[in-house]
């Protein structure tokens, strides 16, 4: 972290973390997961050099259907015993011609890596809050397939397609609070 970069955290109570996928090929079901956490390096006149790494409890996550929520955590899909976190650790970062910052890093989940960009977008400026903290916040999504990461449990549809889409949009409302030091 060089002078002008500014370390800053994660704000889960401001914050969320969710996914999307298509379910029996007509509606996106959609979740979260209540706890995580990040940290991210940041300097606005060199987006280039923007560091993040942040962790998912995986047992955390909530669809509002309880039996779908102990399938997710079951060995069919996150596999929450054996793997009890997901992780995101960047490698790079480039500016988007928005304003944005695409990063680029590693994904793990169920134990298994792969490559994962994150497009970061509307990132604002620093604001104070109520405690003098200075605050910042950006919206980041991705998309994946969760067959990459061991998740391939499906059942075909008697018209055609499956149970559950092989694609997962993830999406990321980041709410920022400067470290000091």
């Amino acid at each position: 972290m060089d002078a002008t970069t500014i370390r800053w955290a994660l704000d889960p109570g401001h914050s969320a973390v969710g996914f999307s996928v298509r379910h029996l090929m007509i509606t996106n079901v959609r979740g979260e997961f209540a706890r995580f956490r990040g940290i991210i390096d940041y300097d606005p006149a060199h987006p280039e050099v923007t560091r993040v790494e942040a962790t998912i409890d995986v047992a955390s996550l909530d669809t509002r259907e309880p039996k779908r929520d102990a399938d997710l955590r079951s060995p069919l899909f996150f596999d929450a015993e054996n793997h009890p976190e997901m992780t995101f650790v960047s490698t790079r970062a480039r500016p988007a011609g928005d304003g944005g910052i695409d990063v680029t890093g590693d994904l793990t989940i169920r134990g298994i890596a792969h490559e994962v960009t994150l497009s970061v977008r509307e990132i604002s400026g620093v604001q104070i809050d109520m405690r003098g903290q200075q605050r910042m916040g950006a919206t980041a999504s991705a998309t994946i397939k969760r067959s990459d990461y061991g998740m391939t449990w499906n059942k075909a549809l008697e018209a055609g397609g499956v149970v559950v889409g092989d694609v997962v949009t993830i999406l990321l409302e980041a709410s920022l609070v400067r470290q000091q030091g």
